[in-house]
């Protein structure tokens, strides 16, 4: 006779775990169902089975869901997705999104795939399932090492567009030694007086909230891009008339450009016809930028777990819905952003409006939208690497406040060290994102529903089987191919690895 806790008849006779973080109805259903069997407990029969895993009680609805998703999806990467297109053109960039749409969904189905017929609702735990604890250590040490990646890139963005921002707003001069145009100042204090409150939240649901604002900044830029393609002229003047557009155009002759009395050096891109299909040196590093555009795996569980009244479709529609409306906003902003500066677009959008007007008042307050959008994005960021840290760290532990703060406060602090005292950070995290990215969005969620779903369901010669295995091959060819070209970038001394989310 087995002898069960209360807590533990609870989960097996209802069906429920009232623990946040789920651990024990996974340590239970372990110990019960690796095999259908039946326990007897004080001449009662527990059926424990593997079809009907232990259910998580989520309380956030569809819609937030929706949000969360999204704006786990949604990064900093939008900004650059003009230039993607202008060195691949409008049909192959076009061709390559919807591509890479398709294969993130259908990643995100055999993840909800694998976590349905083990019942477990954590990346690690899916890695443990498959492959014992190097699995397990191999997903936290990805989910890990790529978020906190993404966090440093979008802190980088604030503590580099934040000052610029207030400086054009007061009118301030570039080289003024005003505390508040410190970008080391401003990240710490955005860290610790928006980030840091809404990280301490005890549930990811909780941030539908701020997640759907964000979403909307994001709109409000998208919005901005479409009308300004109505509004300037090409080929467009240059703004040249004080110091602040030479610091401007300094700060963006750091991301790959030459400038020479306010002109780009470009051959014959500069013309204003767009290009269908576009073939240059650049093109091959769109690849990565375009594939990494959808990377939201790691919330994936965490969101499906507070779902309300969760099961694999319902998670699969939020899924797709989250990924439909991003690949929506992507393209389009995308496709007015190339119209609007065609072969004289810059890495990062924004920037090429600076060079027209650099204190355009809907430029402005654009880019305090995205500043917002990205500070909002962090905590949602952030939930995945602190759950991560506890499944490999703390595996048996259930919630507890101290470590839940302990933990977001140490996070913050290091990505804070990594963004005010580490000059190549993006470069340094192009790396990271360029490694664990393709590991989380295509190789692993294909080897565990390899290792998880039983032969005797779908044997190795099956189809769903042949084409995970091909999926996890398409994420190690991405991964080479990734790490080649920034290798090759560092070695000329060019600087498109510096990538983020």
């Amino acid at each position: 006779t087995m002898e069960l806790t209360q807590s533990e008849m609870n989960i097996l006779s209802n069906g429920k775990s009232h623990d946040p973080e789920g651990d024990l109805g996974i340590q239970v259903y372990r110990q019960r169902t690796t095999e259908c069997t039946i326990c007897f407990l004080n001449c009662t029969f527990i059926v424990c089975s593997c079809f009907f895993p232990p259910q998580f009680e989520g309380k956030t609805s569809f819609g937030m869901s929706v949000f969360n998703l999204g704006n786990a999806i949604m990064g900093s990467g939008i900004l650059g997705l003009a230039y993607a297109m202008a060195n691949t053109g409008i049909l192959l960039f076009l061709f390559l999104l919807t591509a890479i749409a398709a294969l993130s969904s259908y990643s995100i189905h055999l993840l909800l795939k694998s976590s349905g017929i083990v019942g477990i609702r954590a990346y690690e735990e899916l890695g443990y399932r498959a492959f014992g604890i190097p699995g397990k250590m191999a997903a936290g040490i990805a989910i890990t090492l790529q978020n906190i990646g993404a966090m440093s890139s979008y802190l980088y963005i604030v503590k580099s567009e934040l000052p610029l921002v207030i400086q054009a707003f007061l009118k301030a001069e570039p080289d003024s030694d005003l505390w508040y145009l410190n970008g080391n100042y401003l990240v710490i204090m955005v860290s610790a007086s928006i980030i840091l409150p809404l990280a301490l939240m005890k549930q990811l649901g909780y941030l539908g909230y701020t997640s759907g604002f964000s979403l909307s900044c994001m709109v409000f830029f998208l919005s901005a891009v479409i009308y300004k393609k109505f509004q300037i002229p090409c080929p467009f003047d240059e703004f040249t008339s004080n110091t602040t557009t030479t610091h401007l155009s300094m700060n963006v002759s750091s991301h790959g450009h030459e400038y020479n009395n306010g002109l780009v050096h470009e051959d014959d891109d500069s013309h204003c016809s767009p290009r269908m299909i576009n073939i240059n040196s650049q093109t091959a590093y769109t690849l990565p930028i375009l594939a990494f555009a959808f990377v939201c795996h790691p919330e994936v569980l965490p969101i499906y777990t507070e779902l309300r009244d969760p099961n694999q479709k319902k998670m699969q529609r939020v899924s797709n819905i989250s990924i439909l409306v991003m690949y929506s906003m992507y393209f389009l902003a995308a496709l007015f952003g190339y119209l609007t500066f065609y072969g004289n677009v810059e890495p990062e959008l924004l920037h090429t409006y600076s060079r027209i007007d650099p204190y355009d008042t809907l430029i402005l307050c654009v880019r305090v939208a995205v500043l917002t959008a990205v500070t909002l994005t962090v905590p949602i960021v952030l939930f995945p690497v602190r759950r991560a840290i506890q499944h490999m760290v703390f595996p048996t532990k259930s919630f507890n406040w101290l470590r839940h703060i302990a933990i977001a406060v140490l996070l913050l602090t290091i990505i804070n060290l990594l963004v005010i005292f580490a000059p190549n950070i993006l470069g340094i995290f192009g790396i990271i994102g360029a490694t664990s990215a393709p590991c989380l969005i295509f190789i692993f969620p294909a080897v565990f529903y390899i290792r998880i779903v039983p032969k005797e369901d779908e044997p190795m010669n099956s189809v769903p089987k042949i084409l995970a295995a091909c999926f996890a091959a398409l994420g190690v060819s991405l991964m080479v191919m990734s790490l080649s070209f920034i290798i090759i970038d560092w070695t000329s001394g060019g600087s498109h690895a510096a990538g983020g989310h």
